[in-house]
């Protein structure tokens, strides 16, 4: 439920109200130089605070609890064991979310937490909904921590994410997106957004046909992230308008470059060598102001629905290092497990 990976492994743990939230790695190489600054560009995109985003403010320091010893140099390094981040939950408001014991929120996993989890099936006002739980967004932060360390290991391939759409807007004119995002905030709604990932310098041959196909591979990290509702590679769904002579990516040298990359990097399952590129959307925040009908399931009963407390407009706005993470982490375990089969240096 909470572990994803092979070679390289992550397991998160924690809730969005729990004392702490954290990540356990396993499969680390030793000898990785690791210290506090090398999360804070990551943890600092991922934060909240600007305009759009929650007021909920966390600190959002990692505290690194084991799997680093000191080198002959007196600096820090993975020693090989597994590695575990923590992070505090000191700013939370857990009285915001009482209204919800008999009204689960729509578009949230409230309900569904509810039949999965329940230990009495007649006892829904008594699960725990509190911020979202392990379902809530809260949770993406260790996923940052554990990327910033997969990223070390990539070096030289180079993962990088960016917002490129808000709300159908284009990023390029970000005072439309601004003015959207006001106008929305106003009406107590949310809007979505759509990220661009682009993975340079990748090893050719990653990946296998059919199951544990490149893109499958990242489409499951991908999906892991709360709120993904679509991913796209290369052409994406354009593809399915365009001819073949648009869509193919014809080779101009000997090491498999193209002149273009509908393919987004990947062949038969497989990394081609060319930038792997994908877009992934992100749906609109569901926790809104703006009335909504839905059911009461104690007074069974339609009922209207506001959702009050600290929440994004558009929760993409800090998804993008959170794409990278997921990106990278995957990327690291298929170059491990491709090592087994085809010894080379990372």
């Amino acid at each position: 439920m909470n572990t994803f990976g092979d070679k390289f492994q992550i397991q998160i743990f924690g809730a969005s109200h729990a004392p702490v939230i954290g990540v356990t790695i396993t499969g680390l190489p030793t000898g990785i130089p690791i210290n506090d600054s090398d999360f804070e560009q990551d943890i600092l995109r991922r934060k909240s605070g600007s305009k759009g985003t929650t007021s909920r403010i966390e600190d959002d320091i990692p505290v690194i609890e084991s799997g680093l010893s000191k080198d002959g140099t007196g600096e820090m390094v993975t020693n090989g064991k597994a590695l575990t981040i923590t992070f505090e939950n000191n700013n939370i408001h857990p009285e915001d979310y009482t209204p919800f014991r008999n009204v689960p929120r729509p578009g949230h996993a409230d309900f569904t937490a509810y039949i999965k989890y329940s230990s009495r099936k007649r006892d829904f006002e008594n699960t725990d909904f509190m911020g979202g739980g392990f379902f809530s967004g809260r949770m993406t932060l260790p996923l940052v921590g554990a990327g910033v360390i997969a990223k070390k290991i990539l070096d030289p391939i180079k993962v990088e994410a960016k917002l490129v759409e808000v709300g159908g807007i284009p990023t390029d004119d970000w005072s439309k997106v601004e003015e959207l995002l006001d106008q929305t905030i106003k009406e107590g709604d949310s809007i979505g957004g759509i990220i661009e990932c682009v993975c340079r310098n990748v090893t050719p041959g990653l990946g296998e046909p059919f199951f544990d196909s490149l893109e499958s591979m990242i489409s499951h990290a991908i999906f892991s992230i709360p709120g993904i509702r679509g991913i796209e590679f290369g052409d994406g769904f354009a593809a399915s308008r365009m001819k073949g002579s648009q869509h193919n990516d014809p080779f101009i040298d000997d090491k498999g470059h193209t002149s273009k990359n509908g393919a987004g990097g990947i062949n038969g399952g497989i990394s081609n060598g060319n930038d792997i590129v994908f877009r992934v959307a992100v749906k609109p925040t569901s926790s809104i102001i703006k009335k909504q009908q839905t059911f009461d399931f104690i007074n069974k009963r339609m009922t209207d629905i506001s959702v009050p407390g600290r929440h994004d407009t558009c929760f993409a706005l800090r998804v993008p290092p959170v794409v990278e993470a997921m990106t990278a982490i995957t990327l690291v375990d298929l170059l491990m497990k491709d090592l087994v089969k085809r010894p080379r240096s990372i």
